[in-house]
């Protein structure tokens, strides 16, 4: 419809509501949630996946390990809720007569997403084993049910074939997760650290895997996959490191984006996700709380138009199941996603939350009753619907709702059946249509539209959603509102709001799960980060090394010459029981807060395999107690590795080391430490890392037990896998400076 005509289709739609429409109505009062979520049904709900089904609750899934401490391992678990603030378990995915009959007797099941499109519940898994390769032969399986709490019916064979390394193992084929493009095409993610994440094309129903894979990052650095779309990019985001190492489990999400689903993936500084000095924005880190090890996420928006991350993490202080020990208590968490200059941030960058923080906003406000929409519009027609959605809204010609929404920011939301055309309109003026063959949004004038793929199937359940917010109009066609598109159609009208005025619709729809919000006020800067202040101490290595140096292992071979220390890399190593490496200690500032920084240079090369070769900066207890963060080979690798190691359990002495990722590597590499002591007089170092010197990023912080302040210093160490001479670790100065 031309844009003209639509404008007067919307005040023909807005007139139907003149005189008849009560005050704007209160919106219902908030509800706080407070991680773990999970923790009223769960002990551990590990890798979840989320959807909210037509009945209006959120249906959230997990992976396979023991729901609580003493419960056997389960075949991926239920539970669900509508306001995120109480839950209901509802069992496990499948049970033994139904789990996919090509899977070995042993497997597990891992790392469930979920997926609604041709009418039906889509749910993809990790097989570890199946019975035609006995022995770890990873795959991805895939089910389907009527409803989101099953019956759940497995293919009968893997939608991803488990792959041959060609040593007589098998890659880590684990992890999927499932976009719909604005291409019309289905495209499935999976992969992890041994093998890389790829990307495959998929058959519309969603069942079988076409044509070849493209691997979209390096092999050692990322899994958990999820891919979302916004404003013109597919963002790639990824965990990175150890998932469960209990105490010192470092996971965190990383981000790249790219104009295409296959990638490549760039982070925000223009590194790929798929190269040996492996580039990724941080999504999501541990920030020094009482979490460690947040990832292996999902993403979802809310009735106010909020992005959130759903994700697990480890309590620093309960990092283990009682029952069976060594399994890691992995419970279910939620906070927000900002986008920050393009970027997605949890909290802004604060990283998880442990204190009330408001839920994801549900329900609906102007009058309407999301579970029985038509009990709040003129004109529309109330219908049974079915046992899933329950009642649902029939819309035919012009209709409104009976109380007007408010004005500024507005977002409606709904799960709909199209007929060949249907108009949305906001505040009077603003207007979406979806008409045969493309969405089309109008204010201001102007006029955007998207083409719908072909081959859409109007006929089924898909997500409408249209909202204005910061002048900006997007309209969105989707299977089932979790960062997929058939199509979006958006506008920036500067200074753009909405009037307050009834929600009008103009053509034909069934509409359910309807929902009228104000748009979430975006936040738009990210969370402050430790700066430095003025000079407090430290050396240039101007001359020989001075009274505040100290050493353990003393190595002589670690030379100041030429204002620069120069240390060639150890045959050492300072893990578990092999403390053998020397460290280099320089005497702290008495403050409360300061900030270590040094400049290394450290070539480690690119592509070929260095276990595990680097140098950098230590906070040290002792050989079992300490938080090192390198520049450092992993396998084909080059990253920035901020590892923890402390005695795990204390019957037998038993270590436990993991890390988190920082930045980027490279060959001259810029880091700090910045420290501050927590209300429990506990030690906090918080990582950053520089490429330039100038522009900074800061990451994961590990927390030291309270007493003494630990040793701050250098270290330059690792096995010598493909490097012969040892490489020398260059250090131009180590300073400390004041922690605004």
């Amino acid at each position: 419809m031309p844009p003209r005509r639509l404008l007067a289709a919307a005040l023909a739609v807005a007139a139907v509501a003149t005189g008849t429409t009560a005050a704007v109505a209160a919106p219902p009062p908030p509800v706080t949630t407070t991680n773990d979520i999970s923790k009223p049904f769960a002990d551990t709900f590990a890798d979840p996946a989320i959807i909210q089904g037509r009945d209006g609750y959120w249906y959230a899934y997990a992976t396979s390990d023991p729901l609580v401490s003493g419960g056997p391992f389960g075949l991926m678990h239920m539970a669900r809720t509508k306001d995120f603030g109480s839950w209901e378990y509802l069992g496990t995915v499948f049970n033994d007569a139904t789990k996919p009959s090509w899977a070995a007797p042993g497997s597990f099941f891992w790392a469930p997403d979920i997926r609604y499109f041709g009418g039906r519940y889509v749910m993809y898994f990790t097989v570890t084993d199946t019975a035609a390769n006995p022995g770890g032969d990873y795959s991805i399986g895939v089910a389907t049910a009527p409803t989101p709490a099953g019956p759940w019916t497995a293919s009968g064979g893997p939608v991803v074939t488990p792959k041959s390394d060609g040593n007589g193992g098998w890659f880590n084929t684990i992890d999927p997760a499932l976009l719909t493009a604005a291409d019309g095409k289905r495209y499935l993610y999976y992969g992890g650290f041994y093998g890389g994440i790829s990307v495959t094309e998929v058959t519309a129903d969603g069942l079988q895997a076409v044509g070849e894979p493209t691997q979209v990052t390096v092999g050692d650095r990322y899994e958990g996959s999820y891919v979302v779309y916004r404003d013109g990019w597919y963002y790639l985001m990824a965990s990175s490191m150890n998932c469960c190492a209990g105490p010192t489990t470092g996971y965190s999400v990383f981000a790249g984006r790219s104009k295409s689903p296959k990638g490549p993936f760039l982070d925000a500084d223009g590194a790929s996700m798929n190269e040996s000095r492996v580039g990724g924005t941080t999504v999501l880190t541990q920030n020094g709380n009482k979490w460690i090890g947040p990832g292996h996420h999902a993403f979802f928006t809310d009735a106010a138009g909020q992005d959130h991350i759903l994700y697990h993490a480890i309590d620093r202080a309960k990092p283990w199941l009682t029952n069976p020990f060594g399994i890691n208590r992995r419970p279910m968490l939620v906070d927000r996603i900002d986008w920050i200059d393009g970027w997605p941030r949890t909290r802004a960058g604060a990283g998880p939350s442990e204190t009330p923080q408001p839920a994801p906003t549900t329900g609906s406000g102007a009058g309407i009753t999301a579970a029985d929409p038509a009990s709040g519009i003129w004109l529309a027609t109330r219908r049974t619907g079915d046992a899933l959605g329950g009642p649902t809204a029939q819309l035919k010609g012009a209709a409104a709702t009976k109380q007007s929404a408010p004005g500024g920011s507005l977002r409606v939301d709904a799960d709909v059946r199209l007929g060949n055309s249907f108009t949305t309109v906001l505040g009077g003026s603003v207007v979406a249509s979806v008409s045969a063959h493309k969405i089309t949004v109008v204010a201001g004038g102007k006029t955007a539209s998207a083409t719908i793929p072909a081959d859409f199937d109007r006929t089924q359940w898909n997500k409408l959603s249209v909202q204005v917010v910061d002048g900006v109009v997007t309209a969105r066609l989707s299977d089932s509102g979790l960062g997929d598109l058939y199509a979006e159609a958006r506008l920036a009208v500067p200074k753009l709001k909405v009037k307050s005025a009834p929600v009008s619709w103009l053509g034909s729809a069934e509409v359910d799960n309807l929902t009228v919000r104000p748009v979430a006020k975006p936040v738009k800067a990210l969370a402050p980060q430790p700066k430095p202040g003025k000079l407090l101490a430290g050396d240039e290595f101007s001359g020989p090394l001075g009274a505040g140096w100290s050493w353990v292992r003393p190595d002589a071979n670690a030379v100041v010459a030429n204002g620069k220390l120069s240390w060639p890399l150890q045959n050492a190593d300072l893990v578990g029981s092999g403390n053998t490496a020397g460290l280099l200690f320089h005497q702290t500032p008495s403050t409360d807060r300061w900030i270590a920084e040094t400049k290394l240079n450290l070539d480690l090369g690119e592509g070929d395999i260095r276990n595990y070769q680097q140098a950098g900066m230590i906070a040290y207890r002792n050989d079992d107690d300490f938080a090192r963060l390198g520049d450092v080979s992993i396998w084909r690798t080059r990253q920035t590795e901020y590892g923890r190691e402390l005695v795990a359990r204390e019957s037998d002495g038993a270590t436990s080391y993991g890390g988190a990722a920082i930045g980027r590597s490279a060959k001259d590499l810029w880091m700090r430490l910045a420290f501050h002591k927590n209300a429990a007089g506990e030690h906090v170092y918080q990582a950053g890392t520089s490429v330039d010197g100038k522009k900074w990023v800061w990451g994961a912080s590990w927390v030291l037990p309270a007493g003494e302040t630990p040793r701050l210093g250098l270290f330059a160490h690792g096995e010598f896998t493909g490097a012969n001479p040892a490489p020398v670790a260059t250090f131009d100065y180590l300073r400390f400076y004041e922690s605004k």
